[in-house]
């Protein structure tokens, strides 16, 4: 959805409190002293009212948007921007077209929206034939720092876990043999030792799944919980077939990451959520604003942090 398609869809506060609430009735309201699903809707005071304890709900209450002063159409607006575009959206940019004055709100609503968007990736788990590779990705120093080291243990640098969800595919017509792709995963990691690979691909992969790595020392013991691992040399012809998706997901990662002024560690995984999960919609279009809104107000949200 553009500015255009906004502005028309959401004129003014009304417009947008009456679609907010539709959702939130579509997706059940839960009162937090009772546990009531089914309310009353005071149009005087714009809130919910549980049928049973007379709890009062606000429409922001349980969702992302709780404990924020922040209009609602402040909100949507912001959705639609940051769903408008398959790249990322600098909160410095998103500063300038919403016209707010703070950076640090505009910061915060942002990452707000990533963690969202991390919960609903979070919900599944990659299955079938599993490509996974690490990469290491740009983020910011403190300027304190006088001398970095080099190499894999450079303090400039973070570690990244990407995993693609590939299936193979044949061409009847010349017998050639290509990948299509369905889901990405990315997580920060602290060090690059087998346990931590280990304890990350027990949560996140099937224990059917056929693995896909490289030669890497790291990935040596996956046998145990792994139906199957395949492993080759990631510059031979084998090795960039099988992990042809994890590569292209990296290239991709890194030159999203350079449209931000600075990338600390402690959000990096905000960005990654972001990038994943865009990818693994990149189909959505339009709908992804819609899809957006609901992943922000589903009762998870208030039960996961």
């Amino acid at each position: 959805m553009n500015i255009l398609m906004f502005n028309e869809r959401f004129p003014d506060e009304k417009s947008c409190i009456e679609y907010f609430k539709s959702k939130r009735i579509k997706e059940g309201v839960i009162c937090k002293k009772c546990k009531g699903i089914d309310h009353y809707w005071l149009h005087s005071k714009n809130i919910f009212q549980c049928k049973r304890c007379c709890f009062r709900t606000s429409l922001k209450s349980g969702t992302v948007m709780e404990n924020s002063n922040l209009f609602l159409r402040d909100w949507l607006l912001a959705i639609t921007f940051i769903s408008a575009t398959k790249q990322g959206f600098s909160a410095l940019e998103l500063q300038r077209q919403m016209g707010f004055t703070r950076y640090q709100t505009v910061f915060d609503l942002c990452h707000k929206i990533r963690v969202v968007m991390g919960k609903r990736d979070d919900e599944y788990r990659l299955e079938d034939m599993i490509e996974y590779d690490e990469a290491y990705v740009t983020k910011a120093t403190s300027s304190k720092k006088k001398k970095s080291k080099r190499g894999r243990g450079t303090q400039q640098k973070a570690i990244v876990e990407v995993l693609a969800e590939s299936t193979v595919l044949e061409d009847f017509t010349n017998g050639e043999l290509n990948k299509s792709c369905r889901y990405f995963k990315m997580n920060k990691i602290d060090n690059l030792k087998a346990k931590t690979a280990e304890k990350l691909i027990k949560g996140l992969i099937d224990p059917n799944a056929v693995l896909q790595t490289d030669e890497s020392t790291t990935f040596s013991n996956f046998e145990d919980f792994i139906d199957v691992h395949v492993k080759e040399i990631s510059s031979s012809k084998e090795g960039k077939f099988n992990l042809k998706w994890a590569h292209t997901a990296i290239s991709n990662l890194k030159s999203s990451l350079t449209k931000y002024k600075m990338v600390s560690e402690k959000k990096l995984q905000n960005y990654l959520d972001e990038f994943c999960y865009k990818l693994n919609r990149r189909y959505f279009g339009e709908r992804l604003f819609d899809r957006l809104i609901i992943a922000s107000i589903q009762p998870y949200w208030q039960s996961s942090g």
